[in-house]
């Protein structure tokens, strides 16, 4: 064949439950030619020549069935290529936005917010728009997969994650999820991203009331468990001198105590001893002094 002057693309516009197997007489008589690619793009281009398809199929769901053929300066064709198959979505939506100034860390949950697409990717609008996933990553562990941490589309643009430890550094992107070829959702491509690093900064809630019990030679005490999860243990205070500024009270427990129950030995007959507790949560957190009792030694 004579030097090349184009390369003309064909396509087939099938439905997307069309039978798979075309021959190439019957391609050549159902395809429509949509474009070509000139002698001096394909100068231009070297070894990897690319044609872009604007799809215009009236946003019908649709299989496209591609092929190229070359023409040379005689205009003779030569063979069909190979078919290449592709079953694009009608309309898929563009990214969302995140709202990097909208974001909320809580002791509960991290939230994040999002602005939603405009347009579909084409430009066209009304956006095709089922819902929203929200991905996630989490620097100390590599991505081997990806899963959305909602389980169906979420229809609102916020999302509570409520699954998360403090310390690590996470990653958040979502992606608009559209209604795609035969019913199905087609996702768009990732939004920007947002990293998080919470920090514990909440203290464990104030510690319960606390139940005195004097016995001779020593006064016991009792209090509820703090509800936190992450709470580490007590500092227990006493004082003989109930209006002493808390932070000169002497403390009982030079280490953070565990248990619920603590047994005062160091006391005198007769005397009248006050104490407080406060709560500490494993990042160093102290909650505010519980209510203070008092008991006398019998």
């Amino acid at each position: 064949m004579q030097s090349i002057r184009r390369v003309d693309v064909y396509r087939v516009a099938e439905k997307p439950n069309a039978p798979l197997p075309m021959t190439e007489e019957e391609f050549a008589t159902r395809a429509n030619l949509i474009g070509s690619v000139t002698y001096e793009e394909i100068k231009k281009a070297g070894d990897e020549l690319t044609y872009t398809d604007t799809l215009e199929l009236a946003g019908e769901p649709a299989r496209l069935r591609y092929a190229v053929r070359y023409v040379n300066a005689a205009g003779q064709r030569a063979s069909f290529s190979n078919f290449l198959l592709i079953e694009p979505a009608a309309k898929v939506a563009e990214p969302p936005t995140i709202n990097k100034t909208g974001k909320e860390l809580s002791e509960s949950a991290l939230t994040i917010t999002w602005d939603p697409p405009r347009a579909n990717i084409d430009g066209s609008t009304p956006v095709n728009l089922l819902g929203y996933n929200v991905y996630r990553t989490i620097a100390s562990q590599p991505v081997v997969s990806l899963s959305p941490l909602n389980q169906a589309p979420i229809t609102s643009t916020q999302y509570q994650d409520r699954n998360f430890k403090f310390g690590e550094k996470y990653t958040y992107v979502v992606r608009s999820v559209s209604l795609g070829s035969e019913g199905k959702p087609v996702e768009s491509l990732n939004s920007n991203s947002l990293e998080l690093s919470p920090v514990d900064i909440y203290p464990p809630s104030t510690p319960g009331q606390i139940s005195p019990a004097p016995a001779p030679g020593r006064i016991a005490l009792f209090w509820p468990a703090n509800p936190e999860a992450d709470v580490a243990g007590y500092l227990i205070y006493r004082s003989t001198d109930p209006n002493l500024a808390k932070d000169k009270w002497t403390k009982l427990t030079p280490a953070l105590y565990t248990k619920t129950t603590f047994t005062d030995e160091n006391v005198e007959a007769g005397k009248t001893y006050y104490y407080y507790i406060v709560a500490v949560d494993n990042a160093g957190n102290v909650s505010p002094p519980s209510e203070v009792v008092s008991e006398t030694v019998p």
